[in-house]
């Protein structure tokens, strides 16, 4: 995927200090039929993201975007999740002492991960969040993610490889250019490349698979696309039971709970029994 430069000649005064924000916040959607099954999908997800596998996730991202890794630190909590700090700079390092130093922290943390990437003008986080619903039987994992760059480094590099990493089944993404970078004759730039939809970076397949929606802002360099997943697998979306396990009643019954859940989330509003 290729950021095409509104002016491949522009010569800047200084360096380049726009500031480009890519977020997520990436939802997966499970129904479980008793509580003991919701524990067992809590488990899972939280050794699915641990903070190992968000580190990893994290080193492909700085890789992808052309950033240097400085500085990693991270925590796996008891009883779940986990905290990643990772230092990232733009330019390749030189010295001994600037060498990836792996420090684990004795914070303390509740139910979520936490993975926060600097950069050395900029950061990237994530943050986890698995939630069930006390009766109905629906758990909601979320993954909220910032990859936000200075410089000729662009965070739309990473755009496909996190949204395939997660494979979300609902998405909300915004992506942002703030402030100003001048060339030599003075004159501003408020954006360094061309875009009219996060889409035009998202990959044909992902295009395919997902009913989007665009608000976009574009004097105000502001993009946001939300996605749902077309296709609905029953399957996919039970945890520790099969579809053809099911009464019809009851698979009635449970598809209409996890369809109501995902339709919520994507409009950002309650619906009506």
């Amino acid at each position: 995927m290729q950021i095409k430069p509104l002016d491949s000649k522009m010569k800047l005064y200084g360096f380049n200090n726009l500031t480009k924000t890519l977020s997520f916040n990436l939802y997966d959607i499970c129904y479980t039929i008793n509580r003991e099954h919701t524990k067992e999908y809590i488990e899972y997800i939280d050794e699915e993201y641990n903070a190992q596998r968000l580190s990893n996730i994290l080193h492909d991202v700085a890789e992808i975007i052309g950033a240097n890794i400085l500085n990693v630190a991270n925590q796996d909590y008891d009883p779940q999740g986990a905290s990643v700090t990772m230092l990232v700079a733009e330019n390749k390092i030189c010295c001994e002492e600037d060498t990836i130093d792996l420090m684990e922290n004795e914070a303390p943390g509740p139910h979520a991960e936490d993975v926060v990437g600097h950069l050395d003008k900029s950061h990237i986080t994530v943050h986890t969040y698995p939630e069930s619903h006390p009766v109905n039987g629906i758990s909601t994992f979320r993954a909220d993610i910032d990859v936000s760059t200075c410089g000729h480094i662009s965070p739309l590099k990473a755009l496909n490889y996190l949204i395939t990493s997660f494979e979300p089944d609902i998405a909300y993404i915004d992506y942002r250019v703030r402030g100003f970078t001048r060339n030599v004759n003075g004159k501003k730039y408020f954006i360094d490349h061309k875009i009219n939809s996060i889409q035009n970076y998202m990959s044909g397949k992902t295009r395919e698979q997902y009913q989007m929606i665009d608000v976009n802002v574009y004097q105000e360099n502001i993009f946001h696309t939300k996605m749902l997943l077309k296709e609905f697998d029953m399957d996919h979306y039970l945890f520790g039971i099969k579809k053809k396990e099911l009464k019809p009643g009851e698979r009635k019954k449970i598809k209409k709970r996890i369809k109501k859940e995902m339709l919520e989330i994507f409009y950002g509003r309650n619906l009506p029994r």
